[in-house]
């Protein structure tokens, strides 16, 4: 009998896809301690919030009792190119876990060497772990569908990485599930199409039950429209994710790894933050386009396992395909009349404000709406559209405090250094984004700061 602190698991991924893994034990850290603990979903999850603290081991080197911990395999398209076997090279699926929120994957990252991990040691830095569990729960808050953090383990050991030795660190993520583009992509390029067959009603059982367990168009229906809403969310937010690989897709239309990411300050469609994106690819306007190519490759493993001649399963396919970019112009633009407080989309005025508000601060600015002369024309144009409880819509639609990047890395950085102060201080202001809050937290970035540059952290 599981005790009431403990997990309830119950792994039908193990069950499922035999093969598709391999069982790997986390590495054992030498000095486990929370440096964060999240306390309210642990809350939620069911869970003996005093034990949980009381074991941070579980989550480094000694995990709970049921757990099962796993390397995934998958593939991917990384910056458009593919690898055909890349897998959990620092991270452990310790397994499904049972709550009143649901099924959810428990899993670990910078957890140690698995034998994906062609070469690097497995681990992870304090600094990109809790940038992954700040801004996860920022996104939470925000109502946008993400991967959610239960806590930080600082492992006690230091860390070599190119800006120097770092403390240790290892990430205790929550999922809807770990089913990835890249999961369909691995079993299709290895030409193994009964376990593609297996991954396909695996991923309908625990995402869309409704769907018949071999309805394969159906299910991309379900991905495109999950991932349509997402990725108009993003933008909405002016969220860069920074690396849409296809590895990076989560099938249940959650945001998930948050490696390279940054929100904008001033509005710029060519935004790109991530240190590897030399060529931006993920740049703020890309990512829309990226959504679509990122289907593209889902649709091409699904080819065999649609009923039907290879042509007009191909045509069915591209019909769907060519479908994408109007569907997310329609998402965008209702995300964005929510946003301009308008009766319903509304192109003209959408595009309008993109145009005027280039080089403003993005969240200031639709916070501030209706007390912003600056716009011009626009203004006066959208004051006649407008609805009449306006102040009150841009107020809960908009809001004042995102993890702004230059305090992200005021926060990070003392972390580092041991003063947990900042973070917890810029966690606490980001749960509750739509609240007012001191200005410090709400002001852009200084005019000379330096231009922001975000990194993986592996």
């Amino acid at each position: 009998m599981i005790g009431p602190a403990m997990f309830t698991f119950d792994t039908t991924w193990t069950r499922d896809l035999p093969g598709t893994f391999l069982r790997q034990a986390p590495f054992v850290a030498p000095a486990p301690r929370y440096v964060a603990l999240n306390r309210p979903l642990g809350a939620r999850l069911g869970l003996d919030l005093d034990q949980l603290q009381a074991h941070p081991e579980w989550f480094a080197g000694a995990p709970p009792p049921g757990a099962d911990p796993v390397a995934l395999a998958y593939a991917g398209h990384q910056f458009g190119n593919f690898s055909p076997a890349l897998g959990d090279g620092r991270a452990h699926l310790l397994g499904e876990i049972v709550t009143p929120l649901g099924r959810l994957d428990l899993a670990l990252k910078g957890s140690g060497r698995t034998g994906f991990s062609r070469g690097g040691d497995g681990k992870a830095a304090l600094g990109p772990m809790l940038r992954e569990y700040l801004i996860s729960e920022a996104m939470a808050a925000l109502g946008v569908p993400t991967t959610r953090s239960l806590a930080v383990v600082a492992t006690g050991e230091t860390i070599l990485r190119q800006e120097g030795p770092l403390p240790g660190a290892i990430l205790v993520r929550l999922a809807a599930s770990h089913i990835r583009v890249g999961s369909f992509e691995f079993f299709s390029a290895r030409g193994e199409e009964d376990k593609l067959r297996a991954l396909l009603a695996h991923t309908i059982a625990r995402h869309d039950p409704d769907l018949a367990p071999d309805d394969a168009l159906g299910l991309f229906d379900r991905v495109t429209a999950r991932q349509v809403r997402l990725i108009a969310e993003w933008m909405g937010l002016g969220f860069v994710h920074g690396v849409m690989n296809t590895d990076n897709m989560a099938l249940s239309g959650e945001t998930i790894d948050y490696g390279p990411c940054a929100f904008i300050d001033a509005y710029d469609p060519l935004a790109c933050y991530s240190s590897i994106d030399r060529q931006g690819r993920y740049r703020l306007d890309n990512q829309p386009k990226i959504l679509a190519w990122n289907l593209s490759r889902l649709a091409e493993t699904l080819i065999p396992l649609i009923p039907g001649a290879p042509d007009k399963v191909v045509g069915l396919l591209n019909e769907r395909l060519e479908a994408i970019a109007p569907a997310y112009e329609a998402a965008f633009l209702q995300v964005m009349a929510r946003k301009l407080a308008l009766p319903g989309p509304d192109a003209a005025l959408t595009a309008g404000f993109l145009s005027a508000v280039q080089g403003r601060d993005w969240t200031a600015t639709l916070r501030g709406l209706a007390e912003e002369p600056g716009l011009g024309d626009w203004h006066a144009a959208w004051q006649k559209h407008r609805l009449p409880d306006h102040a009150d819509r841009l107020c809960a639609a908009n809001p004042a405090v995102i993890p702004r990047n230059h305090l992200v890395e005021e926060a990070l950085t003392a972390a580092t250094a041991g003063d947990m102060a900042p973070f917890d201080a810029l966690l606490a202001a980001c749960q509750t984004p739509y609240a007012d809050h001191p200005a410090r937290f709400t002001q852009s970035a200084p005019p000379d700061a330096p231009r922001h540059v975000t990194f993986c952290g592996t």
